[in-house]
């Protein structure tokens, strides 16, 4: 998948897209991505798809109503990345519930899956317990369901 993308990623239908270049920094000794990249990358995805949903983390942030925070993560590692490929995240919505979300994502080089993640994510107060998203973002995420 060649696809040219603006910086924050865009939406195909209900999948969010993100381009990643694989730079030096991102290997490990073997010249291989190190694992904990991948989740770098994920979350970095799963931001700007939000961003591009309408979701405004910052402001829900600032105004003292709470944050998204992973609460589950699910890894399987199929391929390794190298420097300078060109990578894809493709991030979907799969469930929405009042406080938390689900997403699938996955990380390509061409036609080759390298990586994929299950995710929950939970909207939380500033003090770390759970609580109900705003109905505005539950309304974005459902417009995201796969």
């Amino acid at each position: 998948m060649t696809i040219p993308l603006p910086p924050s990623g865009t939406f195909d239908g209900t999948r969010h897209l993100f381009a990643i270049r694989v730079y030096f920094e991102d290997t490990d000794v073997s010249g291989v991505v190190y694992h904990a990249n991948y989740l770098r990358w994920f979350e970095r995805a799963r931001s700007d798809m939000l961003r591009l949903a309408g979701i405004d983390q910052r402001a829900a942030h600032d105004a003292g109503l709470g944050a998204y925070a992973v609460t589950d993560l699910a890894l399987r590692y199929l391929r390794p990345a190298r420097l300078d490929d060109a990578v894809l995240i493709v991030s979907r919505v799969t469930q929405v519930s009042a406080a938390t979300c689900r997403l699938e994502q996955a990380a390509w080089r061409d036609d080759a899956m390298l990586c994929e993640a299950q995710a929950r994510v939970a909207f939380v107060t500033p003090g770390g317990r759970a609580r109900r998203q705003p109905p505005e973002w539950v309304a974005a995420f459902r417009a995201l369901l796969a």
